[in-house]
């Protein structure tokens, strides 16, 4: 293997790149699955009260090597559910919990979760999750199951999923375990462990809630056949909520993109293809090809980003025939060749398939993702104003290049809405509640920072500099920062008029691993979560990577 160099953060830091991210071997669901099977997790059911309509409780047991983790779900009557966040009424609603609960705890949860951030919770409490059911597909497959025949392959493969989540929620939210508490443990060192965990097992019930629903209207009703089952994984309905979590953690984020970049650039660094490698990029963009002609939304940016992928598919299958892995230094030439020929989304689909054969290659860095974020919270106090300018210049070169005086240039501002807590995106002009904005404007606050620099003297601390000007606190702080983690920013300006934050939204739900992506607005979109991966009964003989796409011959 030779060195080559990361792609530079000019390039990938861009929205229009970021929001053209797909899952990759190191994506959170990914690397989950094969810690858990690499550690042989077992996993059971030991209490399952749950009656025709689906209201109820059950308990799923995940059972680590030193741990023991339960999710904890609670199914509740359907017609008094709405598909909403600001809901107050779901189709199940869910808690993985630190160890076995009691029947005491049981009794507490149940007067606490179906009411969700309305509820009373412990540390004991991990993660907080609620989910609806897809009616169509739901009502489908447990009307055929009752019949005693498989649901409609189509269907399954148009849906994808039998519930889909409105909300996954950890790290302390409404009074929730602290990630402070699981952090040290190497299950969940990782980012958003112990939620895409969480996630897993509520497919888990899913699946069980319609074959259990099926037979409560015919004991004699038919189970999932196998292959349709892994079809089906968890929706998830997604909006702005996701956005600020990016720019407020500049250091971990940092982590995320350097530990998909270092991977890309050791397989271009690989001096030649093996026969297996080979036969297994072939075989995955096959399989690439039909996922692609399968995936629908009705927005029209991403409709034509899909168009213009099967286009790129179109050039990359002749490109493989053609030889394109015999040369010296293959998978290099291969990217090469896509950065000119492919669009961003195939470029970034080709970084997905570059990963995918060597996972001996790239997996450790699976685990290099999470961050010590307070490490770099403290202000270098000592550092020049010119020293400050010189990281300016060198790293926010995108941000000094907007005119912020264009009402275009700000046209939106951030704020917390009071019913939920949850991030909103206001527009300045047409809208109250400008005064209420949150630091998320980064290129222009950084921009405003250089103006009053150029205006100090050349030797002045950074400390005596905030002094005068305290405003910019939190500005120096990232620009510090910059210094060693030049991928924590976002190259956009994310409160103009152009901004599109549903690129925010793909890029986090991509490294967590998610996929057919369907924007509903600017602002939301849908998307699938666990599609064709093993369940916990399968986990012991199943490949558990091998579902990036399902494979050519799935239903």
């Amino acid at each position: 293997m030779t060195d080559t160099a990361l792609r530079p953060p000019d390039q990938v830091m861009r929205l229009e790149r970021l929001g053209a991210f797909h899952q990759t071997r190191l994506s959170f669901m990914r690397a989950l699955l094969r810690r858990l099977q690499r550690e042989r997790w077992r996993f059971d059911r030991p209490l399952w009260r749950i009656d025709e309509r689906g209201a109820g409780v059950a308990l799923y047991r995940a059972r680590a090597p030193n741990r023991t983790y339960t999710l904890v779900c609670f199914g509740h009557d359907p017609a008094l559910r709405t598909d909403r966040v600001i809901a107050e009424a779901w189709d199940a609603t869910f808690v993985l919990f630190d160890g076995e609960p009691s029947a005491a705890d049981i009794e507490r949860l149940a007067a606490s979760v179906p009411r969700q951030e309305a509820g009373r919770y412990r540390p004991s409490e991990l993660v907080l999750l609620r989910a609806n059911r897809s009616v169509r597909i739901f009502d489908h497959v447990v009307a055929a199951l009752a019949a005693g025949r498989q649901p409609d392959a189509a269907e399954v493969r148009q849906v994808g999923y039998l519930m889909r989540t409105t909300a996954v929620y950890g790290n302390g939210k409404f009074g929730i375990a602290d990630r402070a508490r699981i952090a040290g443990r190497p299950e969940f060192a990782g980012p958003f462990r112990a939620e895409m965990l969480a996630v897993w097992l509520v497919r888990l019930f899913c699946a069980d809630l319609v074959e259990h629903m099926a037979r409560a209207w015919a004991p004699a009703a038919a189970r999932l056949e196998p292959r349709l089952r892994r079809r089906l994984g968890i929706g998830n309905s997604t909006g702005l909520g996701l956005g600020p979590f990016i720019v407020n953690h500049p250091a971990l984020f940092h982590r995320w993109i350097v530990a998909r970049e270092t991977a890309l650039a050791r397989v271009r660094g690989l001096a030649a293809a093996t026969a297996e490698t080979r036969a297994r990029l072939r075989g995955l963009v096959a399989r690439a090809c039909a996922a692609v002609a399968e995936w629908r939304t009705d927005d029209h940016r991403q409709a034509a980003r899909i168009a213009g992928l099967r286009e790129d598919l179109d050039r990359l299958v002749p490109r493989l025939a053609d030889g394109a892995l015999a040369a010296p230094r293959p998978w290099d030439a291969l990217y090469r060749w896509g950065e000119t020929a492919l669009s961003t989304e195939g470029q970034e689909l080709l970084v997905t398939l570059l990963l995918e054969p060597h996972g001996d290659v790239v997996d450790d860095l699976a685990d290099q993702m999470a961050a010590d974020e307070d490490a770099g919270f403290r202000i270098d106090g000592a550092m020049t104003t010119v020293a400050l300018r010189e990281l300016v210049q060198r790293h926010y070169a995108w941000a000094l290049a907007v005119d912020y005086a264009r009402p275009e240039a700000t046209q939106r501002f951030w704020y917390t809405s009071v019913e939920k807590l949850e991030p909103r995106l206001g527009e300045r002009y047409r809208e109250p509640g400008g005064e209420l904005e949150q630091p998320l404007a980064v290129g222009r606050d950084v921009a405003a920072l250089a103006v009053d620099l150029a205006a100090r003297p050349s030797d002045e601390s950074a400390a005596a500099f905030l002094l005068a000007h305290p405003r910019h606190r939190h500005t120096v702080r990232r620009v510090q920062l910059s210094a060693t983690h030049p991928y924590g920013e976002v190259h956009d300006n994310l409160v103009g008029g152009e901004f599109v934050p549903v690129d925010l939204l793909r890029c986090k739900l991509a490294f967590f691993g998610a996929g057919r992506f369907d924007p509903k607005s600017d602002r939301w979109l849908r998307i699938n979560m666990y599609q064709d991966a093993p369940y916990p009964d399968e986990l012991d003989l199943a490949d558990p990577d091998d579902w990036l796409f399902p494979p050519c011959s799935a239903p």
